[in-house]
C-alpha cells in the first residue's frame, strides 16, 4: 500500500475524520460533509469502478465542476488502483468541437480508458459518445463498498497533472505515490498544518495543480477542515472570499497574484467591520509572479478588517515537484530584495541595493526549499554557481516527478544526477530562492537580460490599465533585432485620444523602469489576452496580437 492512500483512509476512518471535512455549495446552499462521509462514499463508487472493470494502475479522467462531487469521485479512483487527471473545463466561450477535440488529444496521451462526468458537464455526454470515449455519470456510480484499497507501489501515478499550457499541445506530469507523499508531508511541515485548530478556505480550480493538491487532497488527507467554492463563485463575486474567510474564520488560503489585486480593489470599496480577516495565518501567494505592490494593496485593505501583513507566505512551485518547492517561514510576511539593476542584466549578479535607489529591482524572498527538496543554480554549461548568482534553476528531491506524458510518448525530467531544470532563472541568498523570470521569456537587448515581470509591473502601475493584465511580449528572439512589445486591457480600448495618451504613459514608466522603450504598445478591451485554463497569461500567445510592420 502506498504511504499516501494508508494515510488517507486511516484519516478518513479515524476520529478526525469523523469531526472535520469539507463545506461546498456557498453561497447558496451550503453543505458539509465530514472526511468519513467522502471516504464511505468514495468506497462504493470505488466498488462501481473495480465491478465495471477498472484494473490497478489504469488511468481515470475527471470531468466536473462541483468539489462535493469531485472529492470522492478522485478518492475513489484513488481506492480502486488508478491514476486520475482533472480535464481542463470548457467555458460559456469555448467552442465544444475544438475542445473535444484537444480532450481527445489528452484522453489518447494518458492512456485514458474512462472519463467520470459530473455537472455541469452531464451535457458533454453526447460529444464523448460521438468521439467513442466510455465514460460514467458520477451521479449514477455507486455499488458494494470496496473492502480493501487496491495495492499499489510507490512508483506507481496517482496523478497526471496537466500543465498549464496550451490544450492543443497537451502535456502531463506524471506525479507517483510517493511524489505525492513526500510533497504533502513536506508542505505540512513548512506550512506548520493544525487539523485541530487550521480551517482551509479556497476557491481555486481543481483541474489546477495548487488547487487539486494543496486545497483538496492536503486537506483530505490529513484531516483538515476545508470550506471550497469555485473559480466562477469568486469571479463572480470577489467579495465572497473574504466573506467566507470571515464567517468560516478561515485561518489558510491562497491564491495567485492577480487574484489578491482583485481582492484589494473589491474591499477598497466596503465599509470597515464588514469582514474579520483576523484569524488568517496564511494568505500564501503563489504559481505566478510576486508583485510586492499588489500584495501592499491586498495587506493595506485588509488592515481595516484585522488583516495581519504577516500572514502574507510567499511561495515557488510547479506541478514537476507535484505543487511546492520553497515556502517562505510562517507568519513573517513579505520580505524582498533589492538589488542593482545594472548588475543584475548585464553582470548577472544580485547586487543588493538601499531601497530607495533608482530603478532598482525588488524580488520577494520565496524561502527555503521544502524538506527533501534541494534547489541549486547553474549555468549554461551546468556549473553551480555561488551565493547571489543569477542563473538556471534546478531541483532535486523525492516530490520530483519521474516524467512528462506527451502527444509523442514519455519525456524524463530528471538527468542523471536526479535534477529537474526548472526553466526558470534565478539565485539563491541566505538560503532562500529567488525567482528572476522564465527563462524563455526573457528580453536580452544589448547584452542585458531584462525580466518581463518588470515591464508588466510598470506597466500596470498606469491608470487605466486593468490589474493583472499587462504582458511584456519577446519579438524577433535571439536575432540582433530582438525587441519588445507591451500588451495591456483597459477599459479605454477604442477611444483613440484615450489609447494614444495611455499608450504614451505606459511607455514613459517602462522607460523609467527599464531604460529601454517598448517596440509597440498594444491596449486591447477587457477580456481579450489569452490566459491559460487556470488563469496565467500567456506570453508567447500574447505576441500574435501585436501588428507587424
Amino acid at each position: 500500500m502506498s504511504r499516501f492512500v494508508d494515510t488517507m483512509v486511516a484519516t478518513a476512518t479515524g476520529a478526525g475524520g469523523r469531526a472535520r471535512g469539507m463545506t461546498t455549495g456557498e453561497p447558496n446552499a451550503p453543505t458539509r460533509r465530514s472526511w468519513a462521509e467522502v471516504h464511505e462514499q468514495a468506497t462504493r463508487m470505488a466498488g462501481a469502478l473495480v465491478a465495471g472493470g477498472v484494473a490497478r494502475g489504469e488511468s481515470i479522467a475527471v470531468l466536473a465542476g462541483d468539489p462535493a462531487a469531485i472529492a470522492p469521485a478522485v478518492q475513489a479512483v484513488w481506492l480502486a488502483g488508478g491514476s486520475t487527471t482533472m480535464l481542463h473545463q470548457p467555458t460559456a466561450r469555448t467552442d465544444l468541437a475544438e475542445w473535444a477535440g484537444d480532450t481527445l488529444r489528452v484522453l489518447t496521451m494518458i492512456g485514458a480508458k474512462l472519463v467520470l462526468l459530473g455537472a455541469p458537464f452531464d451535457a458533454l455526454a453526447d460529444v464523448l459518445e460521438q468521439n467513442g470515449v466510455a465514460y460514467r455519470k458520477l451521479d449514477d456510480l455507486t455499488g458494494e463498498p470496496l473492502g480493501a484499497p487496491v495495492d499499489v507501489d510507490e512508483d506507481m501515478p496517482a496523478l497526471l497533472q496537466l500543465t498549464s499550457g496550451s490544450t492543443a499541445d497537451p502535456k502531463a506530469v506524471r506525479i507517483t505515490h510517493g511524489n505525492l507523499w513526500s510533497n504533502a508531508k513536506a508542505m505540512e511541515v513548512a506550512a506548520e498544518l493544525d487539523p485541530e485548530t487550521d480551517r482551509m478556505v479556497s476557491w481555486l480550480p481543481l483541474f489546477h495543480d495548487m488547487g487539486m493538491v494543496g486545497f483538496l487532497t492536503v486537506p483530505m488527507l490529513f484531516g483538515i477542515d476545508l470550506v471550497k467554492v469555485t473559480p466562477p463563485d469568486f469571479l463572480g463575486r470577489p467579495t465572497l472570499w473574504p466573506d467566507l474567510i470571515s464567517r468560516y474564520r478561515g485561518t489558510i488560503t491562497a491564491a495567485p497574484n492577480f487574484a489578491y489585486a482583485i481582492a484589494a480593489r473589491r474591499m477598497r470599496g466596503v465599509d470597515d467591520g464588514t469582514f474579520d480577516l483576523s484569524t488568517l495565518r496564511i494568505a500564501l501567494n503563489g504559481a505566478e509572479p510576486i508583485d510586492p505592490a499588489a500584495v501592499k494593496s491586498f495587506t493595506d485593505e485588509g488592515a481595516r478588517f484585522g488583516l495581519r501583513p504577516e500572514c502574507v507566505l510567499c511561495a515557488y512551485g510547479m506541478a514537476e515537484t507535484t505543487l511546492g518547492v520553497a515556502f517562505a517561514p510562517v507568519f513573517t510576511g513579505l520580505s524582498v530584495d533589492v538589488v542593482d539593476p545594472e548588475e543584475l542584466e548585464g553582470g548577472r549578479r544580485a547586487v543588493p541595493v538601499p531601497g530607495d535607489s533608482p530603478n532598482a529591482r525588488a524580488f520577494p524572498l520565496l524561502g527555503p526549499p521544502l524538506p527533501g527538496l534541494e534547489v541549486q543554480v547553474v549555468d549554461e554549461s551546468g556549473a553551480v554557481r555561488g551565493e547571489r548568482e543569477v542563473g538556471q534553476l534546478r531541483v532535486r528531491g523525492e516530490a520530483v516527478t519521474p516524467g512528462y506524458l506527451t502527444v509523442n510518448g514519455p519525456l524524463a525530467t530528471q538527468d542523471a544526477d536526479g535534477w529537474l531544470d526548472t526553466g526558470d532563472e534565478g539565485y539563491v541568498v541566505d538560503g532562500q530562492v529567488v525567482v528572476c523570470g522564465r527563462r524563455k521569456d526573457v528580453i536580452i537587448m544589448g547584452g542585458r537580460n531584462i525580466y518581463p515581470t518588470d515591464i508588466e509591473r510598470a506597466a500596470s502601475a498606469v491608470e487605466g490599465v486593468r490589474a493583472g493584465n499587462a504582458v511584456a511580449v519577446r519579438l524577433d528572439a535571439g536575432t540582433r533585432r530582438e525587441r519588445f512589445a507591451v500588451v495591456v486591457e483597459s477599459k479605454l480600448a477604442g477611444e483613440d485620444d484615450a489609447v494614444r495618451a495611455l499608450s504614451k504613459e505606459i511607455s514613459a514608466r517602462v522607460v523609467d523602469a527599464v531604460g529601454l522603450r517598448p517596440y509597440s504598445v498594444v491596449v486591447l478591451k477587457p477580456g481579450s489576452l489569452p490566459k491559460t485554463p487556470s488563469g496565467k497569461l500567456r506570453r508567447a500567445a500574447a505576441a500574435s496580437l501585436v501588428p507587424t510592420g
